[in-house]
C-alpha cells in the first residue's frame, strides 16, 4: 500500500488544477464583463470591447466563446434565469394581480438600465438554449399567475400571457424615447405608462393615482414657451 494520505497532492496533479481554476475564473470575467458592457453599450458591443473591459486578451474571449452569440446566449441567459426566479416569487403573494404588476414592474426596471436586454426583446430573445429554456419558464409562471388573477375576479377575461411580450414593447417604445421627443430620465417616466396599461388589465374599475408627468417630462412641441424677463417690444 501507498503510504500517501487523502490530503497529499502531487505536484503534477495541483498544476494540472490550478489551469482549470484559471480558466473558470477568466469565464467568469468574461461573463461579467459581458454582461456590463452590453448593459451599458448594446448587443452592438463587440468581442473585443468586452475583453478590453474584462481586462484580458481577445483571444482569451474566442477560447472561451467562439463567436459573440455564444456570449450573448449565456449572458442574457442569467438575466433571464434571474427574472424568472423573480416571477417563481411572484408565485408565493396571495393577490395574483398584484403578484403579476410587481413582477411587470421588477421585471421592466432591469430592463430599464440594461440596453442590450431590452434589444434583444425587441429583436425576440432567440433560440440559445438558455435562453429559450428560461423564456419558456417566465411564460410558463406568468400564465399560472394570470388565472390565478382570473379566478380571483382581478384579472379581466381574454388577457393572456401572449400579451406580455406586446406589454414590455411598449413600455420599452417609452423607455426608448429620445431627448429630442421626452426630456424626463425614461427611467422616471414608464411606471406611469405601465399603471395605466395595468389598469386596463383589470377586471374591477379600480384606477391607480398616476405619477404627474413633470414640466421636464413633457414633450418639447406642446411645452409652452418661456416668460419673457426682457422689456417688451415696442
Amino acid at each position: 500500500m501507498s503510504g500517501r494520505t487523502a490530503g497529499d497532492e502531487s505536484p503534477a496533479s495541483a498544476t494540472t488544477r490550478r489551469p482549470r481554476r484559471d480558466a473558470e475564473a477568466n469565464r467568469r470575467r468574461i461573463v461579467q464583463a459581458g454582461r456590463e458592457v452590453f448593459a451599458a453599450r448594446g448587443l452592438q458591443a463587440t468581442l473585443n470591447d468586452v475583453a478590453h473591459h474584462a481586462g484580458l486578451g481577445v483571444g482569451t474571449v474566442y477560447r472561451k466563446f467562439s463567436d459573440k452569440r455564444a456570449l450573448v446566449d449565456v449572458v442574457f441567459g442569467e438575466e433571464l434565469d434571474e427574472i424568472a426566479a423573480m416571477a417563481r416569487e411572484a408565485l408565493d403573494r396571495d393577490d395574483a394581480f398584484d403578484a403579476l404588476a410587481e413582477f411587470l414592474e421588477r421585471a421592466l426596471a432591469r430592463a430599464a438600465d440594461n440596453r442590450g436586454l431590452r434589444e434583444l426583446m425587441r429583436r425576440g430573445i432567440g433560440e440559445g438554449v438558455g435562453l429559450a429554456r428560461a423564456r419558456q419558464e417566465i411564460t410558463s409562471h406568468c400564465e399560472r399567475l394570470m388565472e390565478r388573477a382570473r379566478l380571483q375576479g382581478r384579472l379581466r377575461d381574454g388577457v393572456t400571457a401572449g400579451d406580455i411580450v406586446p406589454i414590455a414593447a411598449m413600455i420599452d417604445a417609452v423607455m426608448a424615447l429620445s431627448d429630442e421627443q421626452l426630456e424626463e430620465r425614461p427611467a422616471e417616466s414608464w411606471r406611469r405608462y405601465l399603471a395605466i396599461i395595468l389598469d386596463g388589465l383589470r377586471a374591477d374599475p379600480h384606477r391607480t393615482p398616476l405619477r404627474q408627468p413633470t414640466e421636464a417630462g413633457r414633450p418639447r412641441r406642446n411645452r409652452p414657451a418661456p416668460p419673457t424677463t426682457g422689456p417688451s417690444p415696442r
